[in-house]
C-alpha cells in the first residue's frame, strides 16, 4: 500500500546516508540495490520494513531517531563541518548517528539548537508554512524608543521582504541597556541582526531560549540533553496543522 511506502532519497536521509540534495550524486557512484534490483532514481518508493537495501553490498536498516537540545556557545557554527576547523554544533553531541541541527544559529548568537536525524521533522519545524515559534533574548545598547518596538512588533521591511508580525516584551530596561523577549513565527537569515540594523539598535547579545515549545531552563553553556518522548511529540504535534 501506498500509505506504508516512502521514497528511497527520504529514506536514506533519514537514515544519515546522505543529505537529500546528494542522493542522485550516491545513486550513480554508488551501486544501491533494492531487493537485488539496482535503483538509480532517488524518488524510487520502498517499504523500510518489508524491502531489503543494500549499499554497496551493506545492508541499510530503518533508522533509529535521536533528538537533542544545545545550548550553543558563542563562537561556534551551525553547521555539521567546517572547511576552516572551527567546532561546530555537533562535535558536542556522543553518539554514533549522523546528527543535522535544526536551522542555524550565527556563531555570535548563543543558545537553544535542536539536533536530529529525523531529516523529515527538521524540514517541516524549518518551513515557514507551520510557523513554529521561536523566542529569542536581545540585550540592547540604551533604551529602546516605543515606535522601534512596534515596528518589531508589526514588521520591519528587510532587503527580502518584509517580516512577519512577532511578539515583543520588555524583560528589562534602565539606562544602559534593555533586554527584549522577541518570538518569531519566521526563519529569515539573520533576521534579528537585520532587524536590529535597520532599526539602528545597537545588539550587545543576542540568545535563543524557546523552539516551539522546547524550553532551554537550566542547561549550561556547552551542555546538551537528550529530549524527553513528550518534547519530541511536542515538535511533532507543532508541525500537524
Amino acid at each position: 500500500m501506498k500509505n506504508s511506502t516512502q521514497r528511497l532519497d527520504k529514506f536514506l536521509s533519514n537514515a544519515g546516508i546522505a543529505s537529500r540534495r546528494n542522493i542522485k550524486k550516491l545513486l550513480k557512484s554508488h551501486i544501491l540495490t533494492v531487493n537485488g534490483e539496482r535503483i538509480r532514481e532517488s524518488g524510487f518508493r520502498i517499504d523500510p520494513i518489508k524491502d531489503i537495501l543494500l549499499l554497496n553490498g551493506n545492508a541499510i536498516t530503518q533508522p533509529q531517531f535521536e533528538y537533542f537540545i544545545l545550548n550553543k556557545p558563542k563562537g561556534v557554527i551551525s553547521t555539521t563541518s567546517d572547511e576552516r576547523g572551527r567546532r561546530n554544533v555537533t562535535s558536542f553531541i556522543q553518539t554514533k548517528l549522523r546528527l543535522y541541527p535544526v536551522g542555524r544559529l550565527d556563531k555570535d548568537t548563543t543558545g537553544l539548537i535542536l539536533l536530529t536525524n529525523n531529516g523529515e521533522l527538521t524540514h517541516k519545524l524549518i518551513h515557514p508554512k507551520y510557523h513554529v515559534p521561536k523566542i529569542y533574548l536581545l540585550k540592547i545598547k540604551g533604551v529602546v524608543l516605543q515606535h522601534k518596538i512596534d515596528m518589531f512588533k508589526n514588521g520591519v521591511i528587510l532587503e527580502d521582504g518584509i517580516t512577519s508580525p512577532a511578539i515583543v516584551k520588555i524583560v528589562e530596561e534602565n539606562n544602559t541597556s534593555t533586554v527584549l523577549q522577541v518570538t518569531l513565527f519566521e526563519g529569515k537569515n539573520r533576521q534579528i541582526r537585520r532587524m536590529c540594523e535597520k532599526l539602528e539598535l545597537d545588539l550587545l547579545e543576542l540568545s535563543r531560549v524557546a523552539f516551539g515549545e522546547i524550553k532551554i531552563d537550566n542547561l549550561k553553556d556547552g551542555e546538551y540533553r537528550k529530549l524527553s518522548q513528550d518534547e519530541v511529540q511536542l515538535l511533532e504535534k507543532a508541525v500537524e496543522r
